[in-house]
């Protein structure tokens, strides 16, 4: 069975956030932290950016308007042309509402896909799951894993980096993704 990631405990919310700092600056990047509760500052001691979702959403939402307008115009003006209270055949103001409600539509279903792609949703395992030290970050545990996947992990390098910066326990989840 392979080495699937390192988790270690650290004592408290201040000395993971300093953990989570000095993995970043070591230049890991798959990595996460656990804890029992949100730690305020921690997305920045991570480095972790923006998240893409409000691109996602505007785009689809501007896409779904984009497409009900173009088939209410070809509708309205080709399809069945009619004059309509001596209106032109092309009265966009009667488009709006219909545009809005797929504009909401495509945004809802764009962050529903999105934010499932962006964390890899539905996922069937994860050997983190059947770690017996994760089971504490809902409850007292503050927990920096390392993925092998890490191009700078090394199982004894990453071991005895995760011991210097003070890590209380160190265990090796094993198990393939």
């Amino acid at each position: 069975m392979t080495t699937h990631a390192l988790i270690a405990q650290f004592s408290s919310p201040a000395s993971l956030m300093d953990a989570a700092k000095k993995v970043r600056d070591a230049g890991y990047s798959h990595f996460d932290c656990h804890s029992p509760f949100p730690i305020h500052g921690m997305d920045d001691a991570m480095g972790l950016g923006r998240s893409p979702v409000g691109f996602i959403v505007g785009g689809m939402a501007a896409l779904g308007a984009a497409m009900e307008f173009f088939v209410a115009d070809r509708v309205a003006t080709s399809a069945y042309p009619l004059i309509i209270s001596g209106k032109p055949l092309f009265s966009w103001q009667a488009f709006i509402i219909i545009t809005f409600a797929l504009f909401v539509l495509f945004g809802a279903f764009g962050a529903v896909v999105g934010m499932l792609r962006l964390n890899k949703l539905p996922r069937f395992h994860q050997p983190l799951f059947y770690s017996d030290m994760l089971s504490k970050a809902s409850d007292d545990g503050f927990l920096v894993s390392i993925d092998a996947q890490d191009p700078k992990f090394d199982e004894a390098g990453t071991r005895a980096f995760l011991e210097s910066l003070g890590a209380q326990s160190i265990e090796i989840v094993r198990g393939d993704a």
